[in-house]
């Protein structure tokens, strides 16, 4: 699979006004994501518009792309790797800490695959942060009627996931979902002036109609089911109960007709002792 020119194209969806205010609530929201992830290795895959490891701090975190990102001296440098497939990441299994993803798996050929990689390299109880855009919003709304001959708002090349099915697929790779939450309630306006005249929708939305936002962003853990021991059990000599044990019949029992073949005795009670418990010692 190659990202190849659908990457291109959000790159320049988020030059425009509505995608800067995409990637401005996406950086606030992914920073708080990743403060409190810990480990060693942190990986963002593709998207290098967008810094979203620069709270985490792990040693080593870098960004695996489809090209390099201009950086002014002012930014800072960043550790960008150049790869060409995201369903074959050419790291070793088990080795990564954490994987953020921002809207890979909707311009992906094949996104389960993406997925499966992801989950290859994460070691067990790793991280893994993805952000897409939601079908289920105004945005969304819009870009459906690019199908009957409006002009598209979002990428063209984009298929757009919901929430539910990307959960659907994390559960099939043993992934337990922790947190997420949506964003930019605004209208699709093309406008900066639009866009800011719309910003009191943000805790609105959030209170009101938090799943219609045009972003969501979510977070989950990946499970290794882990092994049980099968064996004898050992317990302590303080953990034993009373047992039954069995007494001897003697000549005397025989004679009287009094038999007993069983009964409770203490620890310190001999078995084998005919006289009766009031006598003894």
């Amino acid at each position: 699979m190659s990202p190849g020119g659908s990457i291109v194209k959000l790159s320049e969806f988020l030059c425009s006004p509505p995608g800067r205010y995409v990637l401005d609530w996406e950086q606030l929201h992914l920073d708080a994501a990743v403060v409190d992830i810990f480990g060693y290795h942190a990986l963002q895959l593709g998207l290098p518009e967008i810094d979203a490891l620069r709270e985490n701090r792990m040693p080593l975190r870098f960004c695996a792309a489809d090209r390099q990102l201009e950086v002014s001296a002012e930014k800072g440098e960043r550790r960008v790797a150049i790869i060409n497939r995201y369903d074959e990441l050419p790291f070793a299994t088990h080795s990564i800490d954490l994987v953020v993803m921002p809207h890979i798996l909707e311009f992906a050929p094949d996104p389960h695959q993406v997925l499966r990689e992801v989950e290859r390299v994460l070691v067990p109880e790793g991280h893994v942060v993805i952000t897409g855009f939601n079908p289920a919003s105004m945005w969304g709304l819009r870009q459906f009627c690019t199908r009957l001959g409006a002009s598209p708002f979002l990428p063209r090349e984009g298929h757009f996931i919901a929430l539910p099915r990307v959960k659907d697929w994390l559960k099939l790779l043993s992934f337990d979902f922790a947190r997420g939450r949506f964003g930019c309630y605004a209208p699709s306006a093309r406008s900066a002036t639009w866009l800011n005249r719309w910003r009191f929708m943000e805790k609105a939305g959030d209170r009101w109609w938090p799943v219609l936002g045009a972003v969501y962003m979510l977070t989950a853990v990946k499970r290794v089911r882990g092994m049980r021991l099968v064996g004898k059990v050992w317990k302590n000599s303080e953990e034993r109960v009373r047992q039954l044990t069995p007494v001897a019949t003697t000549r005397i029992a025989l004679a009287t007709g009094e038999a007993h073949s069983a009964e409770v005795l203490d620890d310190h009670d001999a078995a084998n002792d005919p006289r009766p418990r009031a006598q003894r010692g």
